[in-house]
């Protein structure tokens, strides 16, 4: 297959290209390598890309509507992923204009250059944030999620929305993924792993927010490659049951779907920093704060419709993801 991955240079990005690379695929890569984080780990993660096989890469912001339609227009794709984004919850607080331009001007330029080309499957990185305000556990696709909590959600709700426009208008099959606290070797260094790891090694206190009191439903990184690439594979269908007197969130009259990647195993963040000390071999000196604005205070997926449709569910414990992303962070700096 020829599959266009965007942000390939980032975390989930670096790690489907590989998964494809591995498998036989050509893959056409896109990333704007933004300082949002450490640019040279996103270096390092490609140059492992550009030495294998069927990969070409394309340094193009996701704004650049002109570079967007050349790279539709040059290319023929089997299937998008469109893993690209202005990510981090906390971020979006201080800096919404980039969480425009990039995550829903951005996503226009993919689903324009999907509906030109007849792009065969689109899939995307939705978010757990999407859940907002809903309480009810374990958060469904089938739920209402009109609450958004930060920008960066909203941002993410509204991809699923033009994704259903244009499902439902021109007939572009639409998958979106909502990821639920991905963690794991080559992780972004603004996710909590990342940094209690790089603070404990260091002798420096982390922050805990809400004085501890947090649930996230961690999902290794492998995980979610996995659900990713079944997905890719599992083009959408309108669903025949569909009633518009009762609207179902998850499915549509166009081919159009959306699931979790999840564990459906929340974790206390307590629990997990107890693990990560663990492994580690020291304790943290852990500064207590309240909850930050935009945040929430649990997340758990159900993730039964992913594994109805694809036969798979998330399977790898904290303690073993935990160990394989140290593993890899002493490693990779020398730690």
């Amino acid at each position: 297959m020829n599959v266009f991955v965007t942000g390939v240079a980032g975390f989930i990005g670096f790690h489907l290209a590989k998964r494809l690379l591995d498998e036989g695929h050509r893959v056409l890569g896109l990333d704007n390598l933004n300082p949002y984080y450490d640019p040279s780990l996103k270096k390092d993660r490609l140059a492992q890309l550009e030495a294998c096989d069927g990969f070409t890469f394309r340094l193009l912001d996701l704004a650049d509507r002109p570079g967007m339609e050349t790279v539709f227009s040059e290319n023929s794709f089997d299937a998008v992923v469109h893993l690209a984004a202005q990510a981090g919850v906390r971020h979006s607080i201080d800096n919404p204009h980039v969480y425009v331009e990039s995550n829903l001007t951005g996503f226009l330029h993919i689903l324009e250059g999907c509906r030109s080309t007849s792009v065969p499957h689109l899939v995307y990185a939705s978010s757990s944030s999407v859940y907002g305000g809903n309480t009810a556990m374990p958060f469904s696709v089938h739920d209402n999620v009109d609450h958004p909590l930060s920008l960066y959600a909203a941002t993410k709700k509204a991809n699923e929305l033009m994704a259903h426009t244009y499902a439902a208008l021109y007939g572009v099959p639409c998958t979106g993924l909502r990821f639920f606290t991905v963690y794991g070797p080559w992780g972004r260094p603004d996710m909590a792993l990342f940094r209690f790891t790089k603070a404990i090694l260091e002798g420096k206190p982390i922050d805990i927010y809400n004085y501890g009191d947090m649930q996230r439903d961690f999902t290794y990184i492998d995980d979610i490659i996995e659900g990713v690439c079944r997905s890719m594979f599992l083009v959408p269908r309108p669903d025949p049951a569909w009633d518009g007197s009762r609207p179902d969130p998850g499915t549509s009259f166009a081919p159009y779907r959306v699931y979790n990647i999840g564990g459906a195993h929340p974790v206390h963040l307590l629990h997990f920093i107890d693990v990560l000390e663990r492994t580690l071999g020291r304790q943290a000196e852990k500064n207590m704060l309240p909850l930050q604005k935009g945040d929430v205070k649990a997340t758990c997926a159900d993730a039964s419709d992913l594994e109805e449709a694809v036969g798979f569910r998330p399977e790898v414990t904290v303690e073993t993801g935990i160990k394989r992303f140290v593993d890899w962070y002493r490693s990779y700096y020398r730690f």
